[in-house]
C-alpha cells in the first residue's frame, strides 16, 4: 500500500482505486480515522459512477437515505466485474449481517476472492479470520500466510499482527528478532499498537539490544495518540490508555486512572473494557471490591458475544465466587465461549462433561471438547485426549495416538503426568516408542516439523528405551 500522501495525490488526479482505498482507510484505520474525509473520497468516486462507491454511499448514507440492501445490490454489481474492493466490502456485509443474512462463511469466501487478487486489506481480514477461526477452521499458519502477503505490500496492521505472531510463536517459529523487524515497519508508518509493542521490546531487550531511551521514544509516541484520541471519546484508545495506566507503561502506574479509562470505554460498549472493568471490581484493583459489579460488567461483555467475558462469567458461576453457584449456567457460558474457539473454555467444558457436572456425563463430548483445545496446543487438554485414547474413553482405544498426545503435552507444558504415562507405555511397548520416533523422522523429512522439535521428541523417547 502506498503512503497515504501518495494515495491522496493519485486520488486528486481522479484515480478511483486510490479514492476508494482512502475511503476505507479513513473509515477503518484508527490513526487516520476521519468520517469527513471518508465521505469526501467516497463521493468523489461516486461522481465517476463507480458501483463500489455507490454501495458505500448507501451503506453509510452519504447524501442518500441509508440502505444496507441497496449497498449490497451495488457491491454485487461491482463484484460481477471482478472488483476486489467490492468483494471485500460484500464480505464485510456478510460478516456483520448488513443487508444480507449474517454468514461468516460467506464473508470468508468474498475475502478470499479479494485477497487472491492481491487486495492487502482483504488479505488482512482473511488473516484475522484464520487466526480467530471465524467462518473458517482456525489455522495460525494460514493466518501468518495472509498477514505476510498484506505486510509485504506495506499494510501496517498486517505488519503489526505478523510481529505479534513471531513474538508469540503463533503459526511460525518464535522469534523476537522477526517480531521487532515487523513491529518496526509498522511503527514507522504510525501504527500505534506497533509503537507500543516495539517500545516494550526495547525496554526488555527482546530481539534487540536493550535501550530504555528508544523504549521511551516509541511508547511516548503511542501514548500521545492514545491520550488525544481517548480524550476525544475514542473507545478503543480509552481502553488502551486504561491498559497503560494498569501496568505503568509510558505513564506512572495508577489502577485508579486505569479504572477511569476502562469505565469510559465500557460505557460506550467496548467489550474488552467491560471485561477489564469486571476484573478490577472482582480483584478490588483501583476500585472498591464488588462481586456484584464484577458480574454486571462480565455479563455485559458476555452478552455482546465476547468470548473472554463469557469465560469470566462461566468461571464465576462454576466457582461460587460472590454469586449463586450454577454449574448449568457455567456450562452455558463455557459453551458459548468454546464455540468461538476459546481454548480455556473448551478445556473446562471437556472437564465438566468428563465428570458430569452441570451437564449429562458423556465421555464422547468430553473427548470432543478436549480435542478442540488440544488442537490449539493446550497441554492439559492434550494429556486428557491422551488419556481418552489410552483407556478407550469416548473413543476407540489406541496406544499409538495416546502416546502422541502425551508427547504433545510434555512438549507444550512439561506435564509430569504425561511423562509418567509415556514411561508406562514404554515399559510394555518398546516397539511403539521406536515406531513413534520413525514417524516423527518422516515428518521432519517432509518439513512438517522442525529439526529442533524432532530432537526434543527423540530425546524424550529415547531415554525410555536406551
Amino acid at each position: 500500500m502506498p503512503p497515504i500522501h501518495l494515495l491522496e495525490q493519485q486520488a486528486e488526479q481522479g484515480n478511483i482505486d486510490a479514492q476508494l482505498e482512502l475511503s476505507f482507510l479513513y473509515r477503518n484505520v484508527r490513526v487516520y480515522k476521519s468520517d469527513e474525509k471518508a465521505e469526501y473520497w467516497t463521493l468523489k468516486a461516486v461522481e465517476q459512477g463507480d458501483a463500489t462507491a455507490i454501495g458505500l454511499q448507501y451503506l453509510f448514507g452519504y447524501g442518500v437515505e441509508q440502505s444496507f440492501e441497496k449497498a449490497v445490490e451495488w457491491y454485487t454489481k461491482a463484484t460481477e466485474q471482478g472488483c476486489a474492493l467490492a468483494q471485500l466490502e460484500l464480505g464485510e456485509c456478510y460478516m456483520y449481517g448488513l443487508g444480507v443474512e449474517k454468514s461468516c462463511e460467506k464473508a470468508v469466501e468474498w475475502f478470499t476472492k479479494a485477497a487472491e487478487q492481491g487486495c492487502a486489506l482483504a488479505q488482512l481480514q482473511l488473516g484475522d479470520c484464520y487466526m480467530s477461526g471465524l467462518g473458517v477452521e482456525k489455522s495460525c499458519e494460514k493466518a501468518v500466510e495472509w498477514y505476510t502477503k498484506a505486510a509485504e505490500q506495506g499494510n501496517s496492521a498486517a505488519q503489526c499482527n505478523l510481529g505479534v505472531c513471531y513474538y508469540n510463536g503463533q503459526g511460525v517459529e518464535q522469534s523476537y528478532e522477526k517480531a521487532v523487524e515487523w513491529y518496526t515497519k509498522a511503527a514507522e508508518q504510525g501504527n500505534v499498537q506497533a509503537q507500543e509493542r516495539l517500545g516494550h521490546c526495547y525496554n526488555y531487550g527482546q530481539g534487540v539490544e536493550q535501550s530504555h531511551e528508544k523504549a521511551i521514544n516509541w511508547i511516548t509516541k503511542a501514548m500521545e495518540w492514545y491520550t488525544e484520541a481517548a480524550e476525544e471519546g475514542d473507545a478503543w484508545a480509552q481502553l488502551q490508555l486504561g491498559h497503560c495506566y494498569n501496568i505503568g507503561q509510558g505513564v506512572e502506574q495508577s489502577h485508579e486512572k486505569a479504572v477511569e479509562w476502562y469505565t469510559k470505554a465500557a460505557e460506550q460498549g467496548n467489550a474488552e473494557a467491560q471485561l477489564q472493568l469486571g476484573d478490577c471490581y472482582y480483584n478490588g484493583q483501583g476500585v472498591k471490591r464488588s462481586h456484584e459489579k464484577a458480574v454486571e460488567w462480565y455479563t455485559k461483555a458476555a452478552e455482546q458475544g465476547y468470548a473472554r467475558g463469557q469465560l469470566g462469567l462461566a468461571s464465576l458461576y462454576e466457582g461460587d465466587l460472590g454469586m449463586e453457584q450454577s454449574y448449568e449456567k457455567a456450562v452455558k457460558w463455557y459453551t458459548r465461549a468454546a464455540e468461538q474457539g476459546n481454548v480455556e473454555a473448551q478445556e473446562r467444558l471437556g472437564s465438566l462433561y468428563k465428570i458430569g457436572v452441570g451437564v449429562e456425563q458423556s465421555d464422547e463430548m468430553a473427548m470432543e471438547w478436549y480435542a478442540k483445545a488440544a488442537e490449539q496446543g493446550d497441554a492439559l487438554a492434550q494429556f486428557e485426549v491422551g488419556e481418552c485414547y489410552h483407556y478407550g474413553r469416548g473413543v476407540e482405544q489406541s496406544l499409538e495416538k495416546a502416546l502422541r498426545y502425551y508427547i504433545m503435552s510434555v512438549l507444550n507444558g512439561n506435564n509430569p503426568f504425561a511423562r509418567k504415562r509415556i514411561e508406562i507405555i514404554a515399559k510394555e511397548n518398546e516397539d511403539l516408542i521406536l515406531k513413534e520416533i520413525e514417524y516423527q523422522k518422516r515428518k521432519l523429512d517432509l518439513d512438517i516439523i522442525s529439526k529442533v522439535k524432532y530432537n526434543k521428541i527423540k530425546d524424550l523417547l529415547k531415554k525410555y528405551i536406551d
